[in-house]
């Protein structure tokens, strides 16, 4: 009921983001996403070469990883990873509507909510965070705009740019680690005791120079020191579990005149038809050359 009356105390991925930077993509070129999930991991785009305007086609986001590993959640419980990405299209570029959207399209998006970024940047889209083992490819059906209707869009080349998120993020909006974070001595000493609580959680007790201190690990953590070992500050006292990050790329794509198509294919026919006619007319003179010489 808090998420649904009080939508600010989401910040799940891509809400968050949505609430928070008003354009995702810094003007460093770096995606915002980058500032909570701190590992960098591939992602790909595969986009048509061009299209004409006015026409729905798809934009095809890899978003690569082990199915395997199991990420921690919130909770503490292994779990599988989610994932989300964030399309950044060029103006004019948004969302097919869903009444222009072909069969096909629809079964690879099934099940998928692809929502603009905002009322104001519409040519921006994002999707998740959602299961990561059936949508390691997500599909974004998107609606190429009409310069004879937008007399802001011109027949050009323009950048496509994508951000890819797999996993739980390192760091929260608030600024604060998450569990997904190898956790760290905040003192130098000796651990001298370990000890589980019912909670899942474990206290470390280390002996240092100003007296013991205890630090609770948070539960899911597997932890990298034992009884007596030595310990620096910021030394690691857990295994680092994040096996998910974010990674970014960028392509290109044509807005193409449907009239140079037209008339490409119309030279293509002129210079054809010239050959077909070179050569005929070559065969008729070398006809007339062979009965030329046998007269």
């Amino acid at each position: 009921m808090g998420t649904v009356l009080f939508p600010k105390v989401a910040y799940a991925y891509p809400v968050f983001a949505q609430q928070a930077y008003q354009n995702p993509r810094e003007a460093t070129g770096r995606i915002v996403c980058a500032n909570c999930h701190l590992a960098q991991k591939p992602v790909e785009i595969e986009v048509p070469q061009a299209v004409l305007p006015d026409t729905v086609f798809e934009t095809v986001v890899s978003i690569p990883y082990d199915t395997s590993v199991k990420q921690i959640g919130a909770n503490g419980k292994r779990s599988g990873l989610n994932v989300g990405a964030v399309l950044i299209l060029p103006e004019g570029f948004q969302l097919a509507p869903k009444d222009r959207i072909s069969d096909e399209i629809k079964a690879k998006t099934k099940g998928v909510f692809v929502q603009p970024y905002s009322k104001e940047k519409t040519n921006i889209l994002v999707v998740g965070p959602i299961n990561g083992n059936k949508n390691r490819e997500i599909v974004f059906p998107v609606l190429s705009p009409d310069p004879a209707q937008n007399k802001e869009v011109n027949f050009l080349n323009y950048p496509i740019y994508v951000g890819g998120n797999r996993g739980r993020g390192q760091v929260y909006p608030t600024g604060e680690k998450s569990n997904n974070n190898a956790y760290t001595s905040t003192v130098a000493g000796q651990v001298t005791s370990i000890t589980p609580q019912e909670s899942g959680k474990t206290d470390v007790v280390i002996a240092s120079a100003t007296g013991d201190v205890t630090q609770t690990v948070p539960m899911g953590l597997e932890l990298s020191v034992k009884v007596k070992d030595t310990v620096k500050v910021d030394q690691p006292l857990t295994l680092n579990p994040n096996v998910g990050g974010f990674g970014q790329n960028e392509t290109e794509i044509i807005l193409q005149n449907p009239d140079r198509v037209k008339g490409m294919i119309v030279f293509f026919f002129t210079v054809t038809l010239a050959q077909i006619l070179l050569v005929i007319k070559k065969k008729q003179f070398e006809k007339v050359q062979a009965a030329e010489m046998n007269f």
